[in-house]
């Protein structure tokens, strides 16, 4: 006994199995360049540290933004980093123009980020999952 279904002397069968496989193709062919196009704009999005908005202020070791002359803490960064420059460091690399100690504050602070804030999307996305 057998549960494959029967071919209609029409070919209804197969042509269904036809525009299955068709579809999904279609799918593939369409969602991969979007993937691409994704992932590059989470390489080149960038992240300021600190936002716009807290230009000027320093960042603390532990990722907080605080008042210039603070001791211990860094100033913020010249100009934002990519999604790529940020990714790196969190395998280990420093942020280009920083150290050791100053690339930990700074992961800390984008870790920080909260929805809203200038940066936070970028992170975001790079905490995503990629197929």
């Amino acid at each position: 006994m057998t549960d494959a279904p029967t071919p209609s002397p029409d070919g209804r069968l197969a042509r269904r199995t036809l525009l299955i496989g068709a579809a999904s193709a279609s799918a593939v062919v369409s969602i991969r360049p979007a993937l691409a196009q994704t992932q590059a704009s989470i390489m080149t999005c960038e992240i300021p540290i600190p936002d716009r908005a807290r230009a000027g202020q320093m960042i603390a070791a532990d990722g907080q933004v605080v008042a210039p002359g603070t001791p211990g803490a860094f100033p913020g960064a010249n100009r934002p980093f990519t999604g790529e420059q940020v990714k790196l460091a969190m395998k280990g690399q420093n942020l280009p123009g920083t150290d050791g100690d100053t690339t930990r504050a700074y992961l800390k602070y984008v870790q920080r980020l909260q929805n809203g804030t200038s940066g936070f999307t970028c992170f975001a996305s790079l905490q995503m999952p990629r197929g």
